[in-house]
């Protein structure tokens, strides 16, 4: 296989993802049936397996052509070292990115900009791809079905406390009753290409190192619903995320930050989307109800309802005030007014 140059790329920020028929960067060959888009920064000891068990991935599937594109996100460490002897050894196609601007949302835009697959998987850093992942894959997509699709996540540290998991053995499709806060997990979300150029890029205002911390992958599911894109979990396409979170002071903090972005997000879309608001309305009766001894969020965990009600509010105030200082930039701003303007025909 034919390998990338392994020296970091320079990330130019497009507000545009190419159809896979009008591929910019087809001078690189034929495009990819797959493209495996990991975000990192300052982890290159949890990377490191990441990119190993992609690799394996594809080896056991080698039929389903796919390449791995890392962007690195601001790293200080060893991780352009690494990235860059990975490229030189890989048996895939491999590209580098360097994305500077922080935020795992604008991570992810440089890594979507760049790849050139049919089919888009996002896989965190510290996850691990199951070997028959690639054969799960072809199966779901051979149809061509333009949809988001997300798999099961795995905890890959019995030590690690089960949150940022999803075990379900049940396939099922998003609707407004559920709330699409974990819906589909981030770490392990696909889409044909076709979905990505509809949809248009993260939000980042969103997402890990940015204002909001969190809700930049719960954002994109939302605008696919509003835009009439189906959401579909499956409970194959497994990966094993290694979170590393073993006490719960980190869980806590995680679970505030997870209510704080989905409370943006209910501002965002409070004209387009006003099921959102149910949902903070039903987290806010649990909450009350905790109060009688009713269940809490999470029993096993013993999180509360009561970090939802208070960060969802947090969240809505931070967005309000990202809004009025017109952040992000113009393009982005238009581009949520027409999907907005899209959402009004096509809200289930």
């Amino acid at each position: 296989m034919t390998i990338k140059s392994p020296q970091l790329l320079q990330h130019s920020r497009s507000t545009t993802l190419a159809p896979l028929s009008v591929d910019p960067r087809a001078k690189h060959g034929p495009a990819p049936e797959v493209s495996f888009i990991v975000s990192t920064r300052n982890r290159v000891a949890v990377l490191e397996p990441c990119i190993k068990s992609i690799q394996s991935a594809c080896r056991a599937h080698p039929a389903f052509a796919a390449e791995l594109v890392v962007v690195d996100n601001g790293s200080t460490d060893r991780t352009a070292e690494r990235l860059a002897s990975i490229a030189d050894m890989s048996d895939i196609p491999f590209t580098a990115v360097c994305e500077p601007r922080r935020g795992l949302a604008a991570a992810r835009n440089a890594g979507l900009t760049r790849a050139r697959g049919r089919v888009l998987v996002f896989v965190d850093d510290d996850c691990a791809v199951h070997k028959d992942y690639l054969r799960d894959l072809q199966r779901h997509y051979a149809a061509g079905e333009r949809v988001i699709r997300g798999g099961r996540v795995e905890i890959g540290d019995a030590r690690d406390l089960p949150f940022t998991i999803k075990r379900s053995p049940v396939r099922e499709r998003l609707t407004p009753d559920v709330h699409p806060g974990g819906f589909v997990l981030g770490c392990n979300m696909t889409m044909h290409r076709d979905v990505a150029a509809r949809i248009g890029l993260f939000d980042e205002r969103f997402g890990a190192g940015g204002p909001l911390r969190s809700a930049e992958d719960t954002d994109y599911l939302v605008r696919a619903v509003l835009l009439g894109i189906p959401v579909e979990y499956v409970p194959d396409m497994t990966i094993f995320h290694h979170h590393g979170r073993r006490d719960r002071k980190a869980i806590e903090k995680l679970h505030r930050d997870y209510s704080l972005g989905n409370g943006g997000l209910c501002l965002k879309h409070v004209r387009a989307a006003p099921w959102l608001l149910r949902h903070f309305y039903w987290a806010a009766r649990a909450a009350f109800r905790e109060l009688v001894n009713g269940p809490q969020f999470d029993g096993e965990l013993k999180l509360s309802h009561w970090p939802i009600v208070v960060m969802n509010m947090l969240g809505a105030a931070k967005f309000a005030v990202l809004l009025l200082a017109r952040r992000p930039e113009a393009p982005q701003v238009r581009q949520d007014q027409q999907a907005n303007a899209e959402a009004r025909v096509n809200t289930p």
